[in-house]
């Protein structure tokens, strides 16, 4: 079978991977559609970030959907045929965060595309990907896209679990990126009433607009189009920060009213925080990191209807095109989020 194999930076490359056949409780997947994600991203264009680099070639992607094709002793529920949304979060089940009902937080977590621990835990961006039949959820009634859409989704559905009550709610969203927009998404679908998304891109705020926010701020050409909402105390109940960078952390805890709650999601290395503003405001600054729950929550939504995922699947390569897949990928002046169509 064919995999998408990054050697390091620049340096991806199509090459044959053996294939597994299921065991005891897995199940065998053609894979259908790959999302690139920041993460990919980060190895492709500087082979690591942060302090995790690639020490050997690593199969990449973790955003998939694919076929059933052959079930493994003992499962149930599936069917040959049938389309799935795979979850690659694998917690062991047994550390002591797992025993606390952290999976997410899982001390021997093996998470797909992950250059985090040596050997590399690889990706599923390969035709063929053996998983457990518990990491399968069926999509009846969604693309092989939208399907791939789930991890992500799962990412602000944990994040807006983790901000508490959303109910009646003003927002505010910095970054809109893939998951600035999903954020987005799912403040609406859990009661926000007013959200407000600022970026540095017109190509990112317009995909903003597509998914129903009610007003965005170009930081770049119009950034006193915030000050309004910093007057008095703040305006903002809940602020996800999904840009990584400090500017929008420190003017997004500018326009937040007191006893709001700061939901960091951007990854951009450490940031400065105003601390004093935290403080005096009594904000709640949390992190939010990963999923577990969520992903059978992302693909029930987007099957009821509730969450529409379609607008933001900007491009699509085949197999063959992954280069220019992960290219487009990284261009915010066009792209929103790049899949791979495997089949």
């Amino acid at each position: 079978m064919r995999a998408i194999v990054i050697h390091k930076a620049k340096d991806l490359r199509i090459e044959d991977r053996d294939e597994r056949a299921p065991g005891v409780g897995e199940v065998q997947i053609r894979l259908a559609t790959g999302g690139v994600c920041g993460s990919d991203l980060h190895y492709f264009n500087h082979g690591g970030f942060g302090t995790v680099h690639l020490k050997e070639p690593m199969i990449l992607g973790h955003e998939v959907s694919g076929i059933v094709e052959t079930l493994g002793e003992g499962v149930l529920g599936l069917s040959p045929g049938d389309l799935v949304a795979i979850s690659p979060s694998r917690p062991c089940g047994n550390c002591a965060y797992c025993g606390e009902g952290l999976p997410n937080h899982c001390e021997n977590m093996r998470f797909y595309g992950s250059a985090m621990p040596f050997p590399h835990i690889q990706g599923a961006f390969r035709e063929v990907l053996t998983v457990k039949a518990s990491q399968c959820v069926p999509a009846k009634g969604l693309t092989a896209g939208e399907a791939a859409m789930a991890e992500p989704l799962s990412v602000t559905l944990h994040a807006t679990r983790r901000a508490g009550e959303m109910l009646g709610k003003r927002v505010l969203v910095t970054g809109c990126g893939p998951i600035g927009t999903l954020a987005i998404l799912a403040a609406r679908s859990a009661g926000a009433t007013e959200i407000v998304a600022t970026d540095i891109s017109a190509n990112a705020l317009a995909f903003a607009q597509k998914v129903g926010v009610d007003r965005t701020i170009d930081m770049a050409d119009a950034p006193g189009d915030l000050d309004p909402f910093k007057a008095g105390k703040g305006y903002f109940d809940v602020l996800y920060e999904c840009s990584g960078a400090p500017q929008a952390l420190a003017d997004g805890i500018a326009a937040m009213r007191p006893r709001g709650v700061v939901m960091q999601l951007g990854l951009g290395g450490d940031m400065n925080v105003p601390m004093m503003q935290l403080t005096a405001k009594e904000l709640d600054l949390r992190g939010s990191f990963r999923f577990h729950q969520e992903f059978a929550t992302a693909v029930q939504l987007m099957q009821a209807g509730r969450i529409n995922v379609k607008p933001l699947i900007s491009h699509t390569f085949n197999l063959a095109q992954a280069h220019e897949a992960f290219t487009m990928a990284g261009d915010r002046s066009q792209a929103m989020k790049t899949q791979i169509a495997f089949v």
